[in-house]
């Protein structure tokens, strides 16, 4: 059930806010958006406590983009799984 939480969490956001909005993709981008963004920042941390001293100032910009903080399957999943889950709720609901 861990892997499956965001995603969860994802799909509630994204009815909740297409549901105000009326626009399904709209909602997905956002719910999804949150969970990538996420991850990322934790992989920044990631970055800085393997590669940067410890120190925020000696992490590049791709730092959070390096393959060598992006080794474990949960850190994959917990934006994946968001990310595929809205976008097809988002193709369902807008073929309904």
């Amino acid at each position: 059930m861990h892997y499956f939480e965001h995603a969860v969490i994802a799909l509630i956001l994204q009815v909740i806010i297409a549901r105000m909005t009326g626009n399904w993709w709209a909602a997905a981008g956002i719910a999804s958006a949150y969970f990538i963004g996420r991850e990322v920042a934790q992989a920044e941390y990631r970055w800085i406590e393997h590669y940067g001293a410890h120190l925020r100032a000696h992490m590049p910009w791709w730092g959070p983009l390096d393959p060598r903080v992006w080794t474990r399957l949960d850190a994959w999943i917990d934006w994946i799984g968001p990310l595929v889950a809205t976008c097809s709720l988002a193709a369902w609901m807008t073929r309904r």
